[in-house]
């Protein structure tokens, strides 16, 4: 998980770069010492399984305390704001449509509202759907839930199940942070896809997750890597790592162009504490064809 609340460090400027980091000699033997001890098959087939089963259980323990508001998208992402120029719709009375895959408990959904409201921009309708249906009733029992503005449902988006609640070509902006290191890459192609399909064309999507050799992945103790890059966290949930390449390709390959597609380099210090951590992710912005 990327912000929980229990650091409250100073953020360094992100450096936004296309180059892989280069690995010291103590953090390839890290990497090696993954690969002595990985998840059995059975193990894996059986996370996998109970993949939603984690999910649930992890928001049943933190509730809705977990995770910080991210009150930062729109300064990363500008196309969020109503008059940005690249959104293919929005214009006068027109509703822009913008989806949420992975909205857990709508630390990302609610701040957006309140701060488009604030700007006078309120002809958007947003949905919000996660794998766990916990998380789903935290967002729907939120005071600030209201139908007439978001629906927020449960989904699968490894599967069909999309779209029994939204219609082929009808959002104009989805966002997906944090969400697909979560699923097992034999299903990132099928995720892409649903994105495809019910995205307007020239219609985005916001993405951020994990980077290639972030701390985080670097951390993994033997015993905990199932394949390449993907890894089990101690409470049963999942984690992949990616590359800027590999992202990039899947993409292209299920029919959108590459807006932006960058690792982030981020330094958290709070000197109090003697903390200095090191973060990579990778965002990206992607246009459906």
């Amino acid at each position: 998980m990327e912000e929980s609340s229990g650091i409250d460090g100073q953020f360094i400027d992100d450096v936004f770069t296309s180059a892989e980091k280069a690995l010291t000699d103590d953090e390839k033997q890290k990497l090696e010492e993954q690969n002595k001890r990985l998840i059995p098959e059975f193990k894996a087939r059986q996370l996998e399984a109970q993949a939603q089963k984690h999910w649930d259980l992890f928001y049943k323990r933190n509730e809705t305390r977990f995770f910080k508001d991210r009150r930062w998208t729109t300064r990363e992402f500008q196309e969020l704001i109503h008059d940005y120029p690249t959104l293919p719709s929005g214009e006068g009375n027109e509703t822009r449509k913008l989806l949420e895959v992975g909205c857990g408990v709508g630390n990302f959904v609610f701040p957006l509202m309140e701060e488009l409201e604030s700007l006078g921009q309120t002809n958007n309708y947003f949905y919000a759907c996660d794998f766990s249906p916990r998380a789903v009733e935290f967002v729907r029992s939120n005071p600030k839930y209201n139908e007439d503005r978001i629906k927020a449902f449960q989904c699968d988006i490894t599967t069909n199940t999309i779209h029994d609640n939204i219609p082929a070509e009808s959002i104009d902006i989805i966002s997906m942070i944090f969400v697909l290191s979560a699923i097992s890459p034999c299903k990132f192609d099928i995720v892409i896809k649903n994105l495809h399909t019910i995205l307007k064309p020239g219609g985005i999507v916001l993405f951020r997750d994990y980077g290639r050799y972030d701390m985080a992945q670097l951390r993994f103790k033997s015993g905990r890597k199932i394949s390449d890059n993907f890894y089990m966290r101690q409470d049963g949930t999942r984690s992949y790592y990616f590359a800027e390449e590999e992202l990039s390709k899947l993409f292209k390959e299920n029919g959108f162009e590459i807006i932006i597609n960058s690792y982030v380099h981020r330094r958290t210090l709070n000197i109090k504490e003697g903390i200095d951590v090191p973060r990579i992710f990778l965002q990206g912005k992607f246009r459906k064809l």
